[in-house]
């Protein structure tokens, strides 16, 4: 019998078992796919939001703001790239001019401090290369970005070693009521858990019904991106919005905490969890993002890619008791990846209302590091190959990754299974060759290292086989 079963590890399932495994609880997290972050979380702006969009009294506004105060110092702690760079939201009209005074209005309703207006010849001051017809922008300094798997895996790796168990390809087929609890069957068994957190992303609603009557609707939207090249990164200095409208937050240009730039999305409704991208959609984001920065130079695209945001039809989070000992994390869209510590703190309390015996443990762990040769000084490489030989052994030539750093991360409480679980990682494969030159070289460490043949080894997702059989005899 657990204490609390949370269902989904993306951002909040894993935020939730990083704030509850600091108290003296039994922890499982049910994830149904073959590593954490595979959904939203791996495929969205990367944004730590500032707090000035969400309606003032609302959960989302609230939870922003706090959220975006622990990133901070959890990116920190857990080793996460985190960059402080700011954001502009940027006017071409006056009719711009007015929805800038009511952000900065609702922004300091929020409680996010330092806002301010800028015309559009100071906005151009700070980001040389925005368009001559930006009549104006609200700058927010508090707005960062990060990497949202890494922040995703550091929570969970932490919760890991703080006790929690991890069920990876787990996928929640029913639940029943109990005396006692909870009966959480699953395609790997069942579960039994005095309590119940529902974080399952765009499948929230089908997890909700299956304890209660339904309440909300899960309205998926798909955001199309482009990723460019790091000879774009340097193309803005801070994250670069238009005024928001009924579809969100809008396309955005931003450099990544990697060096790469960053351009999307746009939102087109969709069934479940439909990622691809489509030429229309993308000729829309290229489009739009060039209106705010006309010199981005779309022929240094390396990847496109896609993310589906779990919008319902209530406008804010739900995080609520659905039933006894039974809680939603559910339409945790934008602002989520900020909010998602802020989140488990609020979902913590509640669960606490509803019964749950909360005691801290003494030998909490709030820390973690990693390797990352790249940003060694020559010194500290030369020891570190000379205590441990694999890490002279670079494996990802564009991001300088060596072999090292990989079998450290199979060494890690979740160690990756795929390719693409290896690239969220430690980065091999996100360079421009996108691992032209090191894909081969990761399969073959894995399948090495796991102990399978080369053609077991996936390129993210259960079945992306990437090898079907040998063709040719040595």
């Amino acid at each position: 019998m657990y204490d609390v079963l949370i269902i989904g590890c993306g951002i909040t399932g894993a935020a939730a078992a990083f704030h509850l495994s600091r108290y003296q609880l039994k922890i499982a997290v049910l994830e149904q796919e073959n590593d954490v972050a595979d959904g939203t979380t791996k495929a969205n702006s990367a944004i730590l939001h500032a707090g000035y969009d969400p309606e003032p009294g609302t959960l989302m506004a609230r939870l922003n703001v706090r959220g975006a105060q622990l990133a901070k110092d959890l990116c920190a702690k857990l080793d996460v790239p985190y960059l402080p760079c700011g954001s502009l939201v940027l006017a071409f009209s006056p009719e711009d001019d007015a929805t800038l005074h009511t952000l900065l209005q609702r922004g300091q309703t929020n409680g996010v401090p330092e806002l301010r207006l800028l015309t559009g010849d100071e906005a151009r001051e700070m980001d040389p290369n925005l368009s001559d017809r930006v009549t104006s922008a609200l700058y927010a300094p508090t707005a960062a970005i990060c990497s949202p798997w890494e922040y995703c895996l550091a929570l969970a790796e932490t919760a890991v070693r703080n006790g929690a168990e991890l069920h990876l390809d787990t996928a929640v087929t029913g639940l029943e009521r109990q005396e006692d609890g909870w009966l959480v069957r699953t395609s790997k068994g069942d579960f039994r858990s005095r309590y119940v957190i529902n974080a399952a992303g765009v499948w929230a609603q089908a997890v909700h019904e299956m304890a209660a009557p339904a309440t909300f609707t899960i309205r998926p939207s798909r955001g199309q991106y482009f990723l460019l090249d790091k000879s774009e990164g340097s193309r803005v200095g801070h994250v670069i919005f238009q005024c928001p409208g009924p579809n969100g937050k809008g396309v955005l240009v931003a450099p990544t905490v990697h060096g790469n730039l960053i351009v999307g999305p746009d939102a087109t409704p969709v069934e479940g969890d439909d990622v691809s991208t489509t030429a229309d959609g993308l000729a829309f984001v290229r489009d739009t993002a060039l209106k705010s920065v006309p010199s981005v130079n779309f022929r240094e695209s390396i990847r496109n890619f896609a993310g589906v945001r779990s919008s319902t039809d209530r406008g804010d989070f739900i995080i609520e008791l659905a039933a006894p000992h039974f809680l939603d994390l559910a339409g945790i869209c934008s602002p989520g990846l900020t909010a998602a510590p802020a989140i488990a703190e609020y979902a913590t309390q509640l669960l606490a209302g509803d019964g749950l015996a909360l005691a801290e443990k003494k030998d909490f762990i709030c820390h973690r590091r990693r390797t990352r040769f790249h940003d060694l000084s020559p010194q500290e490489k030369a020891k570190l190959v000379e205590r441990e030989p694999a890490y002279g052994r670079v494996i990802c030539r564009c991001e300088t990754v060596t072999e090292g750093e990989i079998l450290e991360a199979l060494r890690s409480p979740i160690p990756p299974r795929s390719v693409d679980g290896v690239k969220r990682r430690v980065g091999a494969g996100m360079g421009r060759c996108q691992g032209g030159f090191c894909g081969p070289r990761v399969v073959e460490i894995l399948a090495r290292e796991l102990g399978v043949t080369p053609d077991h080894i996936v390129q993210d997702k259960a079945g992306s086989w990437l090898l079907a059989s040998q063709t040719k005899g040595g």
